[in-house]
């Protein structure tokens, strides 16, 4: 009896597999009643719903769902999968379905293209809901969120208090292969500074692949390196220690087979593509090295991730997985981890904590893929479990589930099993997303991956689904489980955090964006991209790169799209049409009469000045400034981009004198040192006279503060002020509300458009008009954004002229009232008024500015 006793106990403690609810509902009738009366006597017997929680709905109404099927059994649509095998015809399948089930695939490589060859985006669907569509560069592209093109504010807070995201899918990266001294000697070529430039720890930390850098060849690139393997660096320390010091020659022939990336912006990725193809050639020719170059495009993606709490999601959505052995793979805490790889360990440690991560960091991983984690938005998480791993929330929900149950019996079970109940079918990836153009298996299906953790939770609660049927096996789902990224820190030559990069196979790219944007993350278009970068006081491309061919493109369309929009106004309320892309050349008659004291002169002897090609500019010694002189540029001029080119320009013209300080960031000396070496100036215009005019423009790009008031937009005008317009905003008087203005008419006459497309510079004959006329020294590429703290405008000015400017400042001024800033005049192009503001060059403060957002 006592067995049969402990039999029945036994039995009893294990739920049953099925329940007749019919026999359960009759053994607990008693306790049912006594549920029942307890509920009644708190409702008094009323069980009527509440009058304001009742809603109107249309559930008995059936004839829109009849009227549906109807309208496709019509088309037949019931029948798209046989359409689609090619058993029917296709031109019944409406064309609304048949583009559905197109950009509803996922292949592992390329992108969707329309009827015209126009790419889209792995998030095209997602972007063409919620954001205004523009064609651009091969691409559709999401141009901003949907309304007028405001949100500036808002955008700004968020950024501060959050995160937004962004998908730069639309960078395309070319792949170089070759030995480690042909790929640097190509770099070497075609890259500006040059990777022999830098430091030596800088140079070899990106030489080891641990950190990237920036350039510009023909447009601003992202470049990086593939690490080394653990057997190369080992060999690599066994030669430096045999060869010691006297090893030049032997290093030439000690040369690793390296890999190499070059990430490039849509709009100039096939004029750059062609000059590393160039150089590559060139290489071959002259050494006889075999070198790879291809590009990757269609195979990798691109998630910019932006904003103060970007780290804490990275943490939310990149779960690292570690290989523990062939036959069991299960995800363990970072710092528990018995890895094989020192580095992956090493990636998960410095993931707990930000500030140990370097600037412009690549960090490798192989994560988790992100939809196995429970949805929590980033606001409802508190920071202090930002670190929790995949096994600290299934372990917390295996141990609530089995305390609510009672089910102790289960507990060891479960929870050995918490790790893995994820990876049934799947498979665990081993490649590395250096290995993207082999191609990499995509993710899991959304339905497969909904079907597997609803016979996950059935199997839990010991139920059988009937509609379950057949489950696949791992050989049957060739699908990943985990995903190879790469971790880009974004960081400016201040330091100062811009974000972060999430480089992924594109065929995960929709899994990721899904991943983020569902825990509250903002999603971004290239509208709000510019208002980010112009707030930083960062470049963006190509707005701001006007010596590139992507910004003659960029502002053509631009031109096309004002005109057309002015078409559709009446001709006596059409705005003042204005010239896009701003007239850089009438910048050579400002040079010209303010350096040599000439106020008004004829425009066609300075036109002629302007458009002199000198030839002893393409003889320079130096490589800067010849790479960055592109034939067939319209804008023909030069902008310095690195310190050594701007010195390199004064000394080609003789103007070591003029108060331009390039090095001064590597320099130990402060500014305020260097206006006190400068104190005795020479007034004379001897110096001014030895400036060799035959020589390019040179424009430097500034930073525009409004000096008490005013907004600055793009396309507007940056002019040479006078010590008498300086003082009526500086004073301490009353004065100093009077606005300095120009006349309307001249406003209008200020640019005169020729029958050829160009513009030139009207100098007003009429004297009321040439009092107020101001010389032009450079334009805003990027204008201030509204709902910023501290506005600042992004302008390119000549370099002669600003130093002229600070020479004359600084003469007037006693040595305590000198700034290193120095004051301009800015006009609207269809303003008036003229506001002071203080220019900030950007090379005066890092050494170079080829950093881009």
């Amino acid at each position: 009896m006592a067995s049969d006793g402990s039999k029945r106990s036994q039995v009893s403690s294990v739920p049953p597999r099925k329940l007749n609810v019919q026999k359960f509902a009759e053994a607990r009738a008693s306790e049912m009643e006594s549920l029942h009366s307890i509920v009644s006597n708190r409702l008094d017997n009323n069980f009527r719903s509440r009058r304001n929680k009742r809603r109107r709905t249309s559930a008995y109404n059936n004839q829109i769902t009849r009227k549906r099927s109807k309208k496709r059994r019509k088309f037949g649509a019931t029948d798209k999968a046989n359409a689609l095998d090619g058993e029917k015809d296709q031109t019944k399948v409406p064309r609304r379905i048949r583009r559905s089930i197109e950009l509803k695939k996922n292949p592992e490589s390329g992108f969707p293209v329309s009827g015209d060859d126009t790419k889209r985006l792995r998030t095209h669907v997602w972007h063409a809901k919620r954001f205004t569509m523009r064609k651009l560069w091969g691409f559709y592209l999401p141009l901003g969120l949907q309304g007028r093109g405001r949100g500036s504010r808002a955008l700004l807070k968020w950024v501060k208090e959050g995160v937004v995201v962004h998908d730069a899918s639309y960078y395309n990266a070319v792949q170089l292969e070759g030995p480690e001294d042909s790929l640097l000697s190509i770099l070497q070529m075609v890259l500006v500074p040059s990777p022999s430039s830098e430091s030596g720890d800088s140079f070899h930390s990106v030489l080891s692949g641990a950190v990237y850098e920036s350039a510009m060849p023909i447009a601003p690139v992202t470049y990086m390196w593939k690490p080394l393997d653990k057997q190369d660096r080992e060999e690599d320390g066994n030669f430096n220690t045999s060869v010691g010091g006297n090893g030049s020659c032997e290093t030439e022939c000690h040369s690793h087979y390296r890999q190499l990336w070059l990430w490039i912006h849509a709009s100039a990725f096939g004029e750059g593509f062609g000059a590393l193809k160039l150089a590559c050639q060139k290489q071959v020719n002259e050494t006889g090295t075999l070198i790879n170059c291809f590009s990757l495009e269609g195979q990798l993606a691109k998630l910019e991730v932006i904003g103060s709490k970007a780290f804490q999601l990275l943490q939310k959505i990149l779960q690292p997985v570690n290989s523990t052995s062939k036959n069991s793979r299960q995800l363990k805490k970072c710092s528990m981890l018995e890895a094989q790889d020192d580095s992956q360990t090493k990636i998960c440690s410095t993931l707990e904590d930000e500030e140990q991560i370097s600037s412009c960091a690549i960090l490798p991983l192989t994560v988790n893929d992100p939809r196995v984690f429970p949805d929590k938005r980033i606001e409802d998480v508190p920071e202090s479990a930002s670190t929790l791993t995949l096994n600290d929330e299934l372990d917390h929900e295996m141990k609530k589930q089995v305390a609510l149950l009672g089910i102790s019996e289960k507990r060891e079970e479960l929870l050995s099993s918490s790790c893995s109940k994820f990876e049934g079918s799947g498979i665990v990836n081993d490649k590395s997303l250096w290995d993207a153009s082999c191609g990499i298996s995509p993710p899991m299906e959304e339905n497969e991956l909904c079907m597997e953790k609803h016979q996950t939770r059935m199997d839990y609660l010991c139920l059988d689904d009937p509609k379950s049927g057949k489950r696949k096996t791992s050989n049957e789902v060739q699908c990943l489980r985990s995903c190879p990224v790469l971790l880009l820190r974004n960081n400016d030559k201040r330091g100062s955090l811009m974000g972060w990069s999430i480089i992924l196979p594109i065929c995960w790219a929709r899994v990721f964006w899904i991943s983020i944007v569902s825990k509250g993350v903002r999603a971004i278009g290239l509208r709000e991209k510019h208002w980010i970068a112009c707030n930083i006081g960062s470049p963006y491309f190509p707005s701001d790169f006007p010596d590139c061919n992507a910004y003659s493109c960029s502002m053509g369309i631009e031109a096309a799209a004002a005109d057309e929009k002015a078409e559709l106004r009446p001709a006596n309320i059409r705005h003042l049409r204005i010239p896009i892309p701003p007239p850089w050349n009438i910048v050579g008659v400002s040079l010209k009469n303010v350096a040599t004291g000439e106020q008004y002169t004829e425009i066609s002897s300075a036109k002629n000045m302007v458009d002199d090609k000198s030839s002893s500019h393409a003889g320079c010694g130096r490589r800067d400034m010849a790479s960055l002189v592109c034939q067939g540029n319209p804008f023909d001029r030069i902008v310095a981009r690195t310190s050594s080119m701007l010195t390199y320009f004064m000394n080609e013209i003789h103007g070591d004198h003029l108060l331009l300080f390039p090095h001064v960031a590597s320099q130990k000396m402060s500014f305020v040192e260097l206006m006190k070496k400068q104190s005795n100036l020479d007034h004379s215009q001897n110096m001014i006279k030895q400036i060799n005019y035959n020589q390019k423009l040179c424009f430097l790009r500034v930073l525009l503060h409004a000096y008490k008031n005013g907004v600055f937009e793009e396309g507007a005008v940056v002019c040479v002020p006078q010590l008498t317009d300086i003082s009526l905003w500086t004073s301490s008087s009353g004065i100093n509300e009077i606005q300095l203005q120009m006349p309307q008419s001249s406003v209008r006459s200020y640019f005169k458009e020729l029958s050829s497309g160009n513009w030139e510079l009207q100098i007003p004959e009429d004297p009321a008009s040439r009092a107020s006329h101001r010389w032009p020294i450079g334009f805003v590429t990027t204008g201030f954004v509204r709902g910023s703290k501290k506005p600042v405008a992004q302008a390119f000015c000549e370099a002669v002229l600003l130093a002229l400017l600070r020479e004359e400042q600084w003469n007037e001024m006693p040595e305590k009232q000198r700034r290193k800033e120095i004051y301009v005049l800015v006009r609207n192009l269809r303003s008036s008024a003229y506001r002071l503001a203080l220019a900030t060059i950007v090379l005066e403060q890092q050494e170079d500015d080829v950093n881009f957002l």
